[in-house]
């Protein structure tokens, strides 16, 4: 019978869990992958969301750039300014 090296066997067995080792946990492994695409994915998302926020504000800016009327509908709407010689009715239910 022929003699086999099992030790090379072993080491080899070894490496190959070490190297798949990092490849599913260490340093740029998989699962870093996979985090690292959720991270992108949701910083996608705020940037959406806050490019439609500056998109609003910017419609709002060449609004009030154009003229009084949006200045005086926010100013009667959120601050309850009126004219003067209006007179100003509350009800209250």
């Amino acid at each position: 019978m022929k003699k086999e090296p099992y030790w090379l066997l072993v080491v080899l067995l070894v490496m190959l869990v070490g190297l798949q080792y990092r490849l599913w946990l260490g340093d740029g492994g998989v699962a870093q992958g996979v985090q690292l695409k959720q991270q992108i994915a949701e910083q996608n998302a705020e940037n959406e969301r806050l490019f439609e926020r500056n998109r609003v504000m910017d419609a709002e800016v060449m609004e009030l750039k154009k003229g009084m009327e949006t200045v005086e509908e926010r100013a009667r709407h959120e601050l309850g300014m009126v004219k003067e010689g209006e007179t100003l009715f509350l009800l209250a239910e």
